[in-house]
């Protein structure tokens, strides 16, 4: 069966590369820690946490996670800031298995960086980074965008699941446009 492109379910599709991303690509291609590379972007680089808490992931996200619809995860959104202003928003999906498990801890974060825990373990394992162009219907846009004055018309994301042991969590970094401005 051929799902067409204007069908509920196209709007969950994620890219294996961002088509069409230009002044965005260098970032979003980044496959190191992007916390690392704003940190030696921005001087004055900082964590603004907005929110930590229990909630159903999006359809999506739960079948990354392998998660029943009905299950509930511990979500997390930050800013990511640097040069004055919020170049990115990052929101993170953990199962709440992870939370007594290995990775018990990073409900706890506050104001740290997620990407620096991740990547100081060598144990942790990361899936191919996914890409999207968010419009203003996907709930993320929705998210990101009430941290934007001016609005644009789409947002550049891209996510990937970390995984330690069978503990797993979802990273989504979505783009905001002071990142690409000189």
């Amino acid at each position: 069966m051929k799902i067409r492109k204007n069908t509920p379910q196209a709007r969950y599709r994620w890219l294996v590369k961002p088509l069409h991303s230009r002044t965005y690509r260098p970032w979003l291609m980044h496959a190191q820690s992007l916390t690392a590379k704003l940190q030696q972007t921005y001087v004055d680089f900082y964590v603004a946490p907005l929110t930590v808490a229990l909630h159903k992931p999006n359809r999506d996200e739960a079948a990354l996670l392998s998660l029943a619809a009905d299950k509930v995860a511990l979500v997390r959104n930050v800013l990511l800031c640097g040069g004055g202003a919020a170049v990115v928003f990052a929101h993170s999906v953990l199962p709440s298995n992870g939370l007594r498990g290995v990775w018990h801890g990073l409900g706890r974060l506050g104001n740290k960086p997620l990407g620096a825990t991740l990547f100081a373990n060598p144990k942790v394992k990361r899936t191919a980074l996914s890409y999207k162009k968010l419009t203003s219907n996907h709930v993320l846009y929705q998210h990101a965008s009430n941290h934007l004055m001016v609005k644009p018309s789409y947002l550049w994301a891209r996510r990937s699941v970390f995984s330690l042991g069978c503990a797993s969590i979802m990273v989504t970094e979505v783009f905001l446009p002071s990142i690409v401005i000189p």
